[in-house]
């Protein structure tokens, strides 16, 4: 099985909310970057680019992490890490059920993590203004409204609604 239908399979597997919000994650990174390669590493969903690992997507009991694996060297203007803070070079976004995430943050993210891989920069702390406090886990929206800005709530599979 090629790493593409692994991943496939690991999402149907998750038949909750965290199988439809890795795959609304692995279409928008495919949005970001296209020519993005899928790989399956650490029995997990990892992203590629040159054969640079750029970002992983894991499910776990409570949340979905997105693992930046140079996020530390990522400017975060938008204030999407909100885990993995303290670590030297990776950084995280744990997102939970009904959280939202700026899709058009986490695009510039993605892009911005794809063009470090293509400068061959050793990872390094990003500046300290960008890891000021850390953002916290979104959180459900009891209702989305027509003024919400760039934040978009993340898709639920739940069953019998």
């Amino acid at each position: 099985m090629n790493p593409s239908e692994q991943i496939t399979q690991h999402i149907s597997e998750l038949a909750d909310w965290r199988g439809t919000t890795i795959a609304h994650l692995r279409s928008l990174i495919h949005t970001a970057v296209p020519g993005i390669e899928e790989a399956w590493k650490w029995d997990t969903p990892v992203f590629t680019f040159a054969g640079k690992s750029i970002v992983a997507v894991g499910a776990f009991k409570d949340h979905v992490k997105l693992n930046f694996f140079k996020g530390a060297s990522l400017n975060d203007p938008h204030k999407l890490f909100n885990a993995g803070l303290e670590a030297k070079t990776s950084r995280g976004i744990d997102l939970s059920e009904g959280g939202s995430l700026d899709e058009t943050a986490l695009k510039e993210l993605i892009q911005a993590a794809v063009a470090l891989e293509g400068t061959g920069a050793k990872a390094k702390p990003a500046s300290s203004a960008s890891k000021s406090k850390p953002a916290p886990a979104p959180k459900p929206k009891s209702k989305p409204t027509a003024s919400s800005s760039k934040s978009k709530p993340i898709k639920s599979a739940k069953k019998g609604k």
